[in-house]
């Protein structure tokens, strides 16, 4: 299955289906002089102008790598996000202004039983699009398909808003609709800044997903010389092109040559498990034969964690030689000033092994919450 081809089928159908409800309900917005049935056809007309956008975006993100872009250009499609968001905010405004002016200037409307039917029928229908758009878009991993989707089903709640003011206005005479527009205006707004703050998020770079995360570092660990996987990272270019880097503790005794020819053999099996690029995998020897080193890891484990703020120890190495410990202490983002961390491992940890120079670096948990120390 082509996933472009697929994301610019769905998005044909939200261009036709929305650009439908749009005509029909604008036709009846002025035939009943209702502001909200306006308002939602002005959301229609901006959701059938978001497929497009997605459509757009789609085939840009197709373009290859270059010398300029070598990642691809597969981040377009949340581009394309942003854009759908502030469109989307763009409507919610208009029909806000549109909304207090009604309010403030109330005019008489008329609900037929033909209007008010085909605006029970265009519910349905965007009900349909809106499972379909967003389910389409989850299995297709589609930012933009999926908030058009959420959009659309967001739109039904605002379409079945004004259907009941309707039946209200003809059976009480009340006229409500303004409000009720104002309402669906709000909600607009509320969707479309969603839609922003939500693709942002994508943009500024997230948490990797920890199922992911996961997956890579099972893929890592069926290797029998690896002993512990941590610090993974996944940077995302896109649906399609995902990079990942890690840091991996294997035996001091393994030779260099051994070592490369492993770190292709992962990069491999994790691309294949799981589709992840690993450009980068940070290798930390550990002592493997040394019975004294391996008791002083476990000490300096215990000791490194009486300090609340540290979840976990990798990378530890006793170089004898040297008189050099070295370890990385895993951290929240929210453990503190990772300053004071630091100094009191150095003291906890250097008041135990006075002849030694600690070297510790302070790493945060960005991979995985239930992560444990090796």
């Amino acid at each position: 299955m082509n996933r472009n081809s697929e994301i610019i089928k769905t998005s044909i159908v939200g261009v036709i289906g929305n650009l439908i409800l749009a005509i029909f309900k604008i036709i009846i917005g002025f035939a009943s002089n209702s502001v909200s049935i306006k308002a939602d056809a002005l959301n229609n007309a901006g959701d059938s102008l978001s497929s497009i956008i997605t459509i757009i975006g789609t085939r840009l993100s197709e373009r290859d790598a270059n010398q300029k872009h070598p990642f691809g250009y597969g981040r377009i499609e949340y581009l394309s996000s942003l854009f759908i968001g502030l469109l989307i905010v763009l409507a919610g405004l208009i029909s806000t202004i549109e909304s207090i002016k009604r309010i403030i200037h109330p005019e008489a409307n008329e609900y037929s039983f033909l209007t008010l039917g085909i605006v029970a029928g265009a519910i349905l229908v965007k009900l349909a699009i809106g499972f379909y758009t967003r389910n389409r878009g989850e299995a297709l991993e589609s930012v933009p398909l999926i908030a058009s989707g959420k959009d659309a089903l967001n739109d039904s709640i605002a379409s079945g808003a004004t259907l009941a003011a309707g039946i209200i206005y003809n059976l009480s005479g009340i006229g409500i609709e303004a409000y009720v527009a104002l309402v669906i205006s709000f909600l607009i707004i509320k969707n479309g800044f969603e839609t922003l703050f939500n693709t942002l998020s994508s943009l500024l770079g997230e948490q990797a997903d920890i199922s992911l995360a996961r997956a890579i570092k099972r893929s890592i660990l069926t290797f029998p010389e690896v002993e512990d996987v941590f610090d993974i990272t996944i940077h995302n270019y896109g649906p399609e092109k995902l990079i990942g880097s890690a840091h991996i503790a294997i035996p001091d005794s393994l030779t260099a040559a051994w070592v490369d020819n492993l770190q292709r053999a992962i990069t491999k099996k994790v691309y294949e498990d799981t589709g992840v690029e690993m450009l980068g995998i940070t290798i930390y020897a550990v002592n493997s034969t040394d019975t004294e080193a391996i008791a002083v890891r476990e000490s300096v484990r215990k000791l490194a964690e009486q300090n609340h703020s540290v979840r976990a120890v990798h990378g530890f190495y006793l170089d004898k030689v040297d008189k050099v410990i070295s370890f990385e202490a895993e951290t929240d983002f929210n453990s503190g000033d990772e300053d004071l961390i630091c100094q009191d491992l150095l003291q906890r940890i250097g008041s135990e092994y006075p002849d030694y120079d600690i070297n510790v670096t302070i790493n945060h948990n960005i991979d995985d919450p239930e992560s444990e120390s090796k």
